[in-house]
């Protein structure tokens, strides 16, 4: 009797579907019930941060989602997506089909990241070279301050992600050494040395009024080298850093107008200037949740952004709905705390929508991104932010990264005197900075009513810059 009673006491009983089935994660992939856009179902036994890591995937592949139904009461998650390629139609390549299938359902043991081997084979680049996470009170030119640091550190940045938001700068950087032959994650005094040179490059930036918080902050990670580091772990810890360095509660660098829904107008999408996104929290108290409800401009990883903080804010989120109509994104959140209680005060729903709406802010650049492709060396990044700072303009975002023994350096640029970046310079940049190959792309986003063209000529202010660089140097 014993032996036929035992197996509903197995330890191991939760897994009996997944030993039977294979792992406990169904994914249908649907290209007939939608017109426009292919249609991704999951059902899968619930864990703790499993829709983010779904919607990661989702993104790391580069699709957008236009509407989703999210349910994850009952210990059984359960979501539907559609979504759309990066040319907004249906996905027909059985190759990404077959991808997202693995990622979603087959891989989530294994690699989580939902990327493939080829972005594998660059996280697992990464192995022998040290992480730096930074978080500061942000100055104009700061991120060229840190980037000549690191260089007469002697130390090579081969991928770097930093955002400046709020007047709060997070930057995680990934260097290796050329001084020595022994690898700088396994050197703790030289590691001890970058952390204490950068403190002090940090600790130059001037408190801010009402700023009670630490205003700076290094600190080197040995956390790199498995699979799953991707540029999205990087984000998410972008905003982990912000959230933790309160660029929330900073006072903007703008003017805030008063809120209004995007949708009330034509002349509400000057608002975007100012907020981009707008939060509001209400309760559902016969059910016991509170209900989080953003409204912003629709772009890439925008639900990914929201998750992001939820979930670091160590909130539930049991039912959500997605959508995005002429140009906007709406989400809604059914969330508890871990403890089941639902948002109880005032003060801690403000703190919420606050915090919502700089995470939504926080990838948001409006100005000129400028693209620079180059043989990589000790000292590239210094140089160019250089000539940056010199003329005025400050970095909001960059995104660095290495190809072999190619720079990919990118900038969002904003001028400090709040001037606009006319984008007729184009071609003068070109020559200018030959042979560096240089992209530089609008990424204002154009409102109704508002044909104002850029005055300031970055070609001019980089002429008599850019003759410090000789050919043979940046060869």
């Amino acid at each position: 009797m014993k032996k036929v009673c035992w197996p509903y006491f197995d330890p191991e009983f939760d897994t009996l579907p997944e030993r039977i089935n294979g792992p406990s994660c169904r994914v249908c992939i649907d290209n007939e019930s939608s017109e426009d856009s292919t249609v991704i179902k999951v059902d899968s036994v619930n864990k703790q941060d499993l829709l983010l890591e779904v919607v990661q995937i989702i993104t790391d592949l580069n699709l957008s989602i236009t509407k989703g139904y999210i349910s994850s009461d009952a210990g059984w998650f359960m979501d539907v997506f559609h979504v759309k390629d990066e040319q907004g139609n249906k996905l027909m390549d059985k190759t990404v089909l077959h991808n997202i299938q693995q990622a979603i359902g087959g891989g989530r043991n294994s690699s989580m990241s939902g990327k493939t081997s080829e972005t594998k084979t660059k996280a697992g680049s990464l192995t022998e070279h040290a992480a730096i996470e930074m978080t500061a009170t942000d100055r104009p030119g700061l991120f060229s301050e840190i980037s000549a640091a690191l260089a007469d550190l002697h130390c090579n940045i081969v991928e770097a992600h930093a955002w400046s938001h709020n007047a709060r700068l997070a930057c995680v950087a990934y260097i290796s050494d050329h001084s020595s032959l022994t690898p700088i994650l396994h050197d703790p005094l030289r590691l001890a040395s970058i952390e204490q040179h950068l403190n002090m490059v940090l600790r130059a930036t001037p408190p801010l009024a009402g700023d009670t918080m630490k205003q700076q902050e290094v600190k080197t990670a040995d956390v790199v080298g498995t699979e799953t580091t991707t540029i999205t772990n990087v984000e998410r810890r972008l905003h982990q850093l912000m959230l933790s360095g309160r660029d929330f509660d900073m006072p903007h660098s703008e003017p805030s107008t008063s809120p209004r829904s995007p949708l009330e107008g034509s002349q509400s999408l000057d608002h975007d200037i100012t907020k981009a996104a707008i939060v509001s929290i209400e309760s559902c108290y016969q059910k016991g949740y509170s209900i989080v409800n953003v409204e912003c401009k629709d772009r890439s990883r925008v639900m990914f952004d929201t998750l992001c903080t939820l979930i670091d804010m160590e909130y539930v989120i049991f039912h959500a709905s997605v959508s995005c109509q002429d140009g906007y994104a709406f989400q809604e959140y059914f969330i508890r705390h871990r403890d089941g209680s639902p948002l109880c005060t005032e003060s801690e729903k403000d703190r919420v929508s606050k915090c919502l709406e700089a995470a939504i802010e926080r990838r948001v650049c409006e100005g000129v991104k400028l693209e620079l492709c180059a043989n990589n060396r000790v000292g590239l990044l210094s140089d160019i932010t250089r000539v940056l700072r010199e003329n005025g303009l400050a970095v909001v975002r960059a995104d660095i990264a290495t190809e072999g023994e190619k720079a990919i350096n990118a900038f969002y640029l904003r001028d400090v005197s709040g001037k606009k970046v006319d984008m007729e310079f184009v071609e003068s940049v070109k020559k200018e900075m030959s042979p560096i190959s240089v992209q530089v792309k609008n990424e204002e986003t154009v409102r109704a009513g508002s044909p104002e063209r850029y005055h300031f000529s970055l070609a001019d202010m980089l002429k008599s810059q850019l003759d410090r660089f000789s050919n043979s140097v940046l060869l």
